[in-house]
């Protein structure tokens, strides 16, 4: 099979079947459950072939399979050339991707067996799929908007999922007004692209650092953006996983993991990067001890941890930001899915232990002295209380 058909294959098919279930929606024509399911795990499926032929082509020399779908803006003499592009940055995410999505689809099977919203909940998963493969397989900045834009929409959608209740619609509006605030971001490196004249430099191309950094932080919740992480847990288990815990909250760093030329040419950017990315880290760990429930200590840990990844972007050590994702992605899926039976697991491990499980950071937090634990203490609860964190 064509190399070019390989690459196209993981996003056609889900937004196919994105476009047919929402059809079939909105004429009221509801499916059986296990039709749904059968053909949501199929597509993956399908998905997860056509990237492992693509990563077992580029381990074998072959250079990046493209598909490009034409020049487009013609004025003033410059146009833009939309393209999908699996180099190595873009095949390792989507290979994680089609993975982690395919998996989530086959737990969702049984998650939401019977739940009045199951079909509803299939059609954002998938729109979220094509996205996604859409998103980490763009080759020019504008394409890749198309994607972070369908990301965002299924994310807002799926937050505010149990509608009949007022805290998911209130999540969700939280979610809705952080991601378009830092989309700005995005729209305004992208315009910044477009009037360059070719390749940026100097002023203009920490400019566009500068703004896709301003992006990247909302999507992957770092301060000041990181309050609207914890309240997107209103949402169905298997969307948070793969969404807060895997994909969704890591498009940012790929977004700065892209802008690698222009950080590279300002140290400010860079160093800029850095410094969000400590003090999201810091800040999640703190407010993350304060949390008495899974999801939520979930959500604080998971910004912890892409705030140590974005410090990793800012530093320059790509490889190690990748590898940092990869494993992330992986650890926080199982985690989130694993979350609604983690307090049976606990008790066993409790009871196992003859009543002494310590707390993964006590040795650390032991180290300080009392009166400054309890003013650390208070100061995160405090975060928690101004809506912060």
């Amino acid at each position: 099979m064509n190399d070019g058909l390989l690459l196209a294959l993981p996003v056609v098919l889900p937004a196919l079947l994105f476009a047919a279930l929402g059809l079939a929606w909105l004429l009221d024509l509801r499916p059986s459950e296990a039709a749904v399911g059968r053909a949501t795990s199929t597509c993956w499926a399908l998905a997860v072939l056509a990237v492992a032929a693509l990563v077992l082509g580029s381990l074998g020399g072959l250079p990046p399979p493209s598909v490009e779908f034409g020049r487009w803006f013609f004025g003033g003499g410059r146009h833009v050339t939309l393209a999908l592009r699996a180099d190595a940055l873009s095949l390792v995410m989507l290979s994680l991707s089609a993975s982690l999505v395919g998996i989530v689809a086959v737990f969702s099977r049984r998650y939401m067996h019977r739940d009045p919203g199951f079909h509803r909940f299939f059609i954002l998963l998938n729109m979220f799929g094509a996205g996604v493969m859409l998103l980490f397989a763009a080759e020019p900045f504008e394409l890749l908007a198309v994607g972070w834009e369908l990301v965002g929409a299924a994310s807002v959608l799926l937050v505010a999922f149990y509608q009949q209740r007022e805290a998911p619609a209130r999540g969700a509006l939280r979610v809705l007004a952080a991601y378009r605030c830092a989309d700005i971001g995005l729209l305004a490196g992208i315009a910044l692209l477009h009037h360059a004249h070719g390749a940026p430099s100097g002023a203009t191309a920490a400019a566009v650092a500068f703004c896709f950094l301003f992006a990247a932080m909302g999507k992957s919740a770092q301060v000041p953006f990181s309050g609207w992480l914890p309240r997107a847990m209103e949402g169905p288990t298997p969307s948070s996983a793969i969404f807060y815990g895997a994909l969704s909250v890591h498009a940012g760093a790929y977004l700065l993991l892209r802008a690698r030329p222009f950080l590279d040419a300002s140290a400010w950017a860079a160093g800029a990067v850095v410094a969000v990315g400590a003090l999201t880290a810091l800040q999640g760990a703190l407010v993350g001890r304060t949390c008495p429930d899974a999801k939520t200590s979930l959500a604080h840990a998971t910004a912890t941890q892409l705030g140590l990844i974005f410090v990793e972007i800012g530093l320059g050590w790509d490889v190690l930001a990748l590898w940092h994702i990869a494993g992330h992605a992986v650890l926080r899926t199982a985690q989130f899915l694993r979350a609604p039976s983690l307090l049976h697991d606990h008790h066993r491990l409790h009871s196992g232990a003859g009543g002494h499980l310590t707390s993964a950071g006590a040795p650390f937090g032991a180290l300080l002295p009392r009166p400054f634990q309890d003013w650390l203490y208070g100061f995160a609860l405090d975060l928690r209380g101004r809506g912060l964190s």
